[in-house]
């Protein structure tokens, strides 16, 4: 454990030279800040034989409604890049949590489909994560809702999802 906080002395240094602290310090902090939380949540899901983002497919299909979805759904809900969604698909179903099937109404798209071992996994691993406040306990629930609303902004202005005016 470092004697001081290296992104103050790194925004110290920064504004030396350049313009833009409080954004170079922000987004540092809010990087260093997912590394340490994606850490403990993968961390917290190993002995699950999951990663979180194995665990978010298994989320997402214990949520639809006959627990079951189009890979290509999946990926827009999940937010991530459809050869990622085959790879995390393809580990579950090695695990035997999930299982692909023919979608009844079209030839072309696959889906995947929890199974009871899935339903499982999922009460199991998300009590885990609920009981270390899915790695952020040193904040409380006011905390917790602030920085969702705090964030919210970057994602809209990103695109991740549509704001109503």
């Amino acid at each position: 454990m470092l004697p001081f906080d290296p992104i103050d002395e790194a925004a110290h240094q920064w504004g030396r030279r350049w313009d833009g602290v409080p954004a170079m310090h922000a987004v540092t902090s809010l990087m260093r800040v997912q590394q340490l939380v994606l850490a403990r949540l993968d961390g917290l899901l190993r002995p699950h034989g999951l990663s979180f983002a194995r665990y978010e497919a298994l989320v997402l299909l214990a949520f639809s409604s006959r627990g079951s979805l189009p890979l290509g759904k999946m990926g827009e809900r999940l937010q991530v890049h459809p050869t990622s969604v085959t790879s995390i698909v393809r580990r579950l179903e090695a695990s035997g949590l999930i299982r692909r099937l023919p979608h009844p109404d079209d030839g072309r798209a696959v889906l995947a489909e929890i199974t009871p071992a899935g339903r499982e996994l999922v009460e199991r691993a998300t009590a885990d994560l609920v009981g270390a406040g899915f790695a952020l306990d040193a904040l409380d629930e006011d905390q917790q809702r602030e920085l969702s609303e705090v964030l919210r902004p970057i994602r809209a202005a990103a695109g991740d999802y549509k704001v109503d005016s």
